[in-house]
């Protein structure tokens, strides 16, 4: 988790970086968006581990957990 805050704080750099350079504008937002990725990941990462991979990963639905009360 502490690398999730470390992407995270990379990419809010970049942002404000990209405020005050516009001609290093688009190179410095795709940086950030990188390093935003980069954070997903890892939380995809740290979650498959902690509940085990249910789902398809990136983006896809997941798969109800029948862990849960309630649930389908």
């Amino acid at each position: 988790m502490e690398n999730v805050r470390r992407y995270r704080a990379i990419a809010s750099l970049c942002r404000q970086a990209a405020t005050f350079r516009p001609v290093q504008r688009i190179s410095l937002l795709t940086q950030a968006e990188e390093w935003e990725q980069r954070a997903v990941v890892e939380l995809e990462g740290y979650f498959c581990a902690l509940n085990g991979c249910r789902g398809s990963k990136m983006g896809g639905p997941s798969q109800p957990s029948s862990d849960f009360p309630g649930s389908i």
